[in-house]
């Protein structure tokens, strides 16, 4: 990273993860550009310059890094945190919903890595930090489009940084596991719900709705976030907090039949 001090932008960052991040960056000693999609609504935060972002839109991507080498000069870290869920069975979901989950986190998180690097690669290094989750390498029955989204953004993120590392920019993954933010709130539920589905559904929800209650700090995944901004040696995955610790282990080590049986045990489902 450049000499100066440092420039952050964090994507979603009027509330949840990326609000957390930019104040944990702000605090770190970044000068932090957060993005919402109406900054006008967002409330002004000491170190945190907001701009409008709306990561579906190529044009937006540009536009906002433009702004922010314009302001500032340089950006180091790119925080892709902005995101949508879906909750329902996967049948129950228009080929038009399935695009929109994609289109905001994984084609969203492309169009503002495209926009960055070459930046990144002119000044010869900056971290690009993916916001993925335990649901990038674990399935989830009734998420299957956001867990397939943040496979997608695995393997995005751990193929290009192979390609850029030589130009000192490196692609880093946070995997949190349950968070206390307004996710549950805030996601693509399926436009044609089936009877077939209902008990299952209605107990995912249940489970999440917990999840959700008895999640970890936003705080805590920020202060993640600003290690793999900082880190002399940064590590390629983050994982956050001990939970998303053991289901990391799990995934690599236990059986296959093993792993299963849990996730169906978790969610209530026959065996």
């Amino acid at each position: 990273m450049t000499a100066t001090q440092p420039v952050a932008v964090v994507t979603g960052a009027s509330s949840g993860i990326g609000q957390a991040a930019a104040g944990a960056l702000a605090a770190a000693g970044f000068r932090v550009a957060g993005t919402s999609r109406d900054a006008s609504r967002v409330t002004p935060r000491d170190g945190v310059t907001f701009l409008d972002l709306d990561v579906t839109s190529d044009e937006s991507a540009a536009a906002v890094v433009g702004q922010v080498i314009e302001r500032f000069g340089q950006i180091d870290v790119l925080v892709n945190n902005a995101g949508i869920g879906s909750v329902g069975a996967a049948e129950e979901f228009s080929i038009a919903q399935d695009q929109r989950v994609f289109d905001i986190n994984v084609f969203g998180l492309i169009r503002m890595t495209k926009a960055v690097l070459p930046h990144m690669r002119a000044q010869g290094g900056g971290r690009i930090i993916n916001i993925s989750s335990v649901a990038g390498f674990a399935p989830q029955p009734f998420m299957a489009v956001y867990v397939a989204s943040k496979h997608a953004v695995e393997g995005y993120s751990e193929s290009v940084d192979h390609e850029v590392r030589e130009h000192g920019v490196r692609v880093l993954l946070v995997e949190p596991f349950n968070t206390g933010t307004r996710f549950d709130a805030n996601v693509v539920r399926g436009d044609t719900p089936l009877p077939a589905y209902e008990q299952g559904r209605q107990n995912f929800d249940d489970i999440l709705a917990e999840a959700i209650k008895t999640g970890g700090d936003p705080a805590v995944v920020a202060k993640v976030i600003v290690a793999a901004a900082t880190d002399p040696n940064p590590k390629l995955r983050y994982t956050v907090g001990p939970r998303a610790g053991r289901v990391s282990v799990l995934r690599r080590v236990a059986p296959a039949r093993v792993f299963d049986k849990q996730i169906r045990k978790i969610n209530h489902l026959a065996s």
